[in-house]
């Protein structure tokens, strides 16, 4: 076990345990509730919870189980799609159930992994277990991702995701129709006040923008089609869900279960449908579109049946 015993300095009198220690010791906001949650956090002797506040001068006492860093570990993805490659960069297109790149706690197969196990040489640029990745997508999101194999490759491409020099197109199946049938989203996204494992609509959040039309309408339901103008975790499930039109299949921000039974879905109706960026090596502009993968596509055929 790992024990830190410290004052609570004045700059963090009452902020919430698990943003404190994120900025103390340096833990993700998920691994500093984890802690919490397990009673390793006490200050004077009082045993705190993660969105409990510290007290400046108060005496604080973290204790922690040290964690393995994650590394990447050869699994192949028979699903996993090679959609364009090249000596700078591999386009996949990601089934759902697959983690961009390992990360703590998760034990599945990842995009990386995947490339491991095929032979692939990623660029060596990022952290051990990011190599090459220059963007992501949610484990339950299918679609396509570009990972960089040069490391000039990783640096332009890098530069071009924090420029958004870069178009996102997804589409997404949500619950009702918005109203407008087309606008845009613009809401701070930020950790949930509450569930470390969620994101929420806040007035603390990052710059989020989200653009959205509806492509087809159906009872219940829309399909829309989504422009990314920023890149949040989790944006398109977060501001649908704060548009109160949850991406269907999506209990963890409000879907309703009886929708996504019906609908043979266990997973976000979400698919990163088309990528565009300018390669990085010949500067020509790239596009690269995906079909919906089975599930989302039977999704769709139970909604236009429901139409007859």
């Amino acid at each position: 076990m790992d024990s830190r015993s410290l004052p609570v300095p004045d700059g963090l009198d009452g902020v919430r345990v698990d943003a404190a220690l994120a900025k103390l010791l340096g833990f993700s906001r998920t691994f500093a509730a984890e802690v919490a949650e397990a009673g390793g956090v006490t200050l004077d002797g009082r045993s705190l919870g993660k969105s409990d506040k510290l007290a400046a001068g108060g005496w604080l006492v973290v204790t922690w189980q040290a964690r393995r860093e994650p590394e990447i570990v050869p699994i192949a993805v028979p699903d996993l799609g090679i959609v364009y490659d090249d000596d700078d960069i591999v386009v996949v297109d990601k089934p759902a159930g697959v983690a961009a790149h390992p990360s703590v706690g998760w034990e599945g197969p990842t995009v990386l992994g995947a490339l491991a196990a095929a032979g692939f040489r990623i660029a060596t640029t990022g952290a051990a277990e990011r190599q090459g990745v220059v963007h992501r997508l949610d484990v339950g999101t299918s679609g396509l991702m570009v990972v960089a194999k040069s490391e000039r490759a990783y640096t332009a491409l890098k530069r071009a995701f924090k420029e958004r020099e870069v178009d996102k197109i997804y589409h997404a199946v949500v619950q009702g129709h918005p109203d407008p049938l087309a606008g845009t989203i613009d809401a701070p996204i930020g950790r949930h006040p509450t569930h470390s494992w969620k994101f929420a609509v806040t007035p603390t959040g990052k710059d989020s923008v989200t653009h959205y039309e509806t492509i087809e309408a159906f009872p219940g339901a829309s399909l829309l089609e989504i422009h990314l103008e920023t890149g949040r975790t989790h944006q398109i499930r977060v501001h649908m869900a704060a548009h109160r039109h949850p991406c269907a299949g999506d209990p963890l921000y409000g879907a309703d279960p009886t929708l996504s039974a019906r609908l043979g879905l266990t997973r976000q109706w979400l698919h990163a449908h088309e990528l565009s960026f300018a390669h990085p090596t010949t500067t020509d502009w790239v596009t690269f579109t995906s079909d919906y993968p089975a599930d989302l596509a039977h999704a769709l055929d139970v909604l236009r049946g429901d139409q007859d």
